[in-house]
């Protein structure tokens, strides 16, 4: 097995995208346990716009399955994505209706179609997510003084029916 020592700069940086990208890719009910598989056991999973702080992989699971019960997403937006050998940046927009109270201390209530933007801070070690940040900018979709983001050219966009 190649330790981390071995490796390039650049290939560090794309071990920690990949594992990144796995994590993104299984956020949800079916392959929730591939998503927290890219975790350290170690984690520190925080969301400061909503007062959370979890240390645990099985406790950050269950609040990802809370919270996977209580949206229906409508569009991702992917703006931009970057890494070092140390961290992982993503800065996305998500558009949903809060469906349940999974949510905790979120800002507004359940049936609101929100439009977040979504700052993520990874801190990478060893190909693996010890920290994972989420800086939340929560606005009602229907607020055009609050929602208006400068989408680049490239930026990805999946549109969930």
């Amino acid at each position: 097995m190649t330790s981390q020592a071995d490796l390039t700069r650049d290939e560090i940086i794309a071990a920690n995208l990949a594992a990144v990208d796995v994590h993104f890719h299984n956020e949800n009910v079916e392959s929730i346990d591939k998503a927290i598989s890219v975790y350290t056991d170690d984690i520190v999973w925080e969301v400061p716009a909503r007062g959370l702080v979890l240390r645990d992989v099985e406790e950050v699971k269950r609040e990802y399955l809370k919270i996977f019960s209580s949206m229906n997403i409508h569009k991702i937006t992917n703006l931009h994505r970057f890494a070092t050998e140390e961290w992982v940046f993503d800065d996305s927009i998500f558009e949903w209706t809060i469906t349940g109270d999974g949510f905790r201390n979120a800002p507004f209530p359940v049936g609101t179609t929100v439009s977040i933007r979504l700052l993520h801070a990874f801190k990478m070690r060893d190909g693996k997510i010890c920290r994972e940040h989420g800086y939340e900018i929560w606005r009602d979709i229907n607020d055009r003084d609050r929602v208006n983001d400068d989408i680049p050219a490239d930026a990805t966009v999946e549109v969930f029916h």
